[in-house]
């Protein structure tokens, strides 16, 4: 893979005319745009539509999280939209988990598509170790818990997960180098933290075994999107030659 091609611009803008400008801009320099709640709950499927007009592939970040049934359905949706990656919630237990992974392979087969890769979202990284206790009552450490969530996901048939490159070592040697992860919270060197915790830089991140990364603020609301841009892919190439 280019390494271009793994790095993720989310588009966290609130209609298709904000969006429009970063995607022209951009979609030479990067992988995918990730479309989240945000921006599909303004706009529904024009903005997925804009994306495949453009000729770039579409993260739907809708981190679904139902009981299984309905998470095979809202899968079943997107992955008509034509995008390339979707995600879930991997609390939401292996029986969900497996659902969606059904449900993207019998659709894409049934519409001709391609069909999309299932991520696990295991622990956002704006939770650190005090809030996975405190708040969600969970009793495991960060990176026992997100193992775990990785090898449920494993299990019940979807393509990798979301995690934070700090848990993306131990998550590639139990899980084995075909299963994918996408890391978001990266964080260029000298750029401020924002509402992240649990951060590294693009090339820790492609050295901690990360497949995609997601890299947001430091890119879109850079003075020069382009070249904030084309940095991170230089620093990602750099990771792959060492």
């Amino acid at each position: 893979m280019d390494a271009k091609d793994r790095l993720i611009i989310p588009l966290d803008v609130a209609s298709i005319s904000a969006a429009e400008p970063l995607v022209a801009a951009l979609a030479p320099h990067v992988g995918l745009f990730k479309v989240g709640l945000q921006l599909f709950h303004n706009e529904g499927p024009r903005a997925i539509e804009l994306l495949r007009q453009e000729g770039v592939g579409c993260f739907y970040d809708g981190k679904f999280y139902d009981i299984p049934n309905t998470v095979a359905g809202a899968v079943s949706a997107v992955t008509r939209l034509g995008v390339k990656i979707l995600n879930v919630h991997a609390s939401g237990g292996k029986k969900m988990l497996a659902a969606a992974a059904e449900a993207a392979e019998t659709t894409a087969l049934n519409s001709g598509l391609p069909r999309p890769l299932v991520f696990g979202v295991t622990i956002v990284t704006s939770i650190d170790d005090s809030a996975l206790l405190d708040d969600l009552g969970v009793g495991r450490p960060m990176e026992e818990q997100v193992l775990h969530l990785a090898r449920l996901s494993q299990d019940a048939g979807l393509d990798g997960v979301v995690c934070s490159a700090l848990e993306a070592p131990l998550i590639k040697r139990a899980c084995g180098p075909d299963f994918q992860i996408i890391c978001p919270g990266i964080r260029p060197k000298g750029a401020d933290l924002q509402d992240q915790e649990r951060v590294v830089t693009p090339a820790m991140a492609r050295e901690a075994g990360a497949d995609y990364i997601v890299v947001g603020r430091p890119i879109t609301q850079a003075k020069d999107p382009v070249a904030a841009a084309q940095n991170v892919v230089k620093e990602l190439k750099e990771a792959d030659l060492k």
